[in-house]
């Protein structure tokens, strides 16, 4: 698995296709893995023509774990994609994240649209600004001696999962704790590029994809029925919504 360094943090990645590059980012105690590759997203979108460039977040996957959660701030996980664009000399991509990773990438668009040519928040609706997605009760959870120590019903969903993924719980707790950072509605109002908000329509997690969608500017709305926060992702509305998006943006 190829991977490269931003500063001192070793970060894997995969690039397979030719076309427009998209950078696929996943959401919190996931990974390139299980957001992207198992659920053929990557193999779809390299069928429709596109180069697909996918990374393991900081603390998760393949890529180093840290233990300090100011390691983790949301701005400074951001960097690691432009890192990666920087690494593979592409001026402009796509950026889809889901959850966390869509976080990752509306500062992205906001802060650096220059090298965002249209950004996909899969999985976050007014959420990025309200926030009511894990909070310390999953951090606790994570550091549980085991998922039979947890009781409280969300913090248990995400040890589960973590369990699942074979994560680094301890990683996935200071992940948590340092990238809580909202956006203001006045910062997402700021974002230009070309946006498309894609969310389940039983995702508790999210928070409205409505709301956030009259917020920034433009933005178009998919839901994506019948679906909540962990089963959104491979849907195939989902998927369809998303290509479709690609051939229209400028």
């Amino acid at each position: 698995m190829p991977s490269f360094h931003n500063g001192a943090v070793e970060i894997a990645y995969l690039d397979e296709g030719e076309g427009d590059p998209i950078v696929l980012v996943h959401g919190f105690a996931s990974s390139k893995n299980v957001n992207w590759i198992y659920p053929t997203w990557v193999s779809d979108l390299r069928k429709d023509g596109r180069r697909v460039i996918a990374l393991d977040n900081r603390g998760h996957g393949d890529s180093e774990k840290l233990y300090d959660s100011a390691a983790y701030e949301i701005a400074i996980m951001a960097s690691d994609v432009i890192a990666l664009l920087d690494h593979l000399g592409i001026e402009r991509a796509d950026i889809m994240g889901y959850s966390l990773g869509s976080r990752m990438t509306a500062i992205l668009a906001r802060e650096q649209p220059q090298r965002v040519r249209s950004a996909i928040l899969g999985g976050i609706g007014i959420g990025l600004i309200e926030g009511g997605g894990p909070g310390e009760n999953v951090a606790i959870a994570l550091e549980a001696p085991s998922l039979e120590d947890v009781t409280d019903p969300v913090g248990r969903t995400f040890r589960a999962f973590a369990d699942q993924t074979r994560s680094d719980h301890r990683a996935l707790a200071a992940c948590l704790r340092g990238s809580r950072r909202l956006m203001t509605s006045d910062e997402a109002a700021e974002i230009g590029v070309p946006v498309l908000i894609a969310v389940g329509t039983r995702d508790e997690i999210a928070g409205s994809a409505a709301a956030l969608g009259r917020i920034i500017p433009g933005a178009e709305v998919l839901n994506i029925p019948n679906r909540d926060h962990m089963r959104a992702v491979g849907d195939k509305v989902y998927k369809v919504g998303v290509i479709d998006f690609l051939s229209r943006r400028q």
